[in-house]
């Protein structure tokens, strides 16, 4: 009974805003594509210029240890209560954490040009 409630009342509002609702009309600039205040870079030709992947290695790196560094967090919160074995255990996870810190500054993955 719920869902048939919760559906006709959507549906009644979707409906009545299309009916009751302003009507504006969409322009080329209010339909293009914005981000970050940066306008759309567009060639010559009309295409869109590609960005690096160098901007998304980046972005996805610090993500990726950005994340890692909130389970440090998490570890710090219950250290007493794991003993040895949270030491051992989160040894081992900065351990890889280095390692792969270690691996990413020398491919270069982390370098602008």
């Amino acid at each position: 009974m719920f869902f048939v409630v919760a559906g006709t009342v959507g549906l009644a509002l979707n409906v009545l805003s299309r009916f009751v609702g302003p009507r504006r009309r969409q322009s080329a600039t209010k339909t293009e594509a914005f981000e970050c205040g940066v306008p759309t870079a567009v060639s010559r030709f009309g295409r869109r210029e590609k960005v690096s992947i160098k901007y998304y290695v980046t972005a996805l790196l610090f993500i990726l240890f950005d994340v890692e560094a909130v389970f440090l967090f998490l570890w710090a919160k219950v250290f007493r209560s794991l003993g040895w074995f949270g030491i051992v255990e989160i040894f081992i996870f900065l351990l890889v954490l280095i390692f792969g810190y270690i691996y990413v500054l020398k491919s270069g993955a982390l370098e602008w040009e």
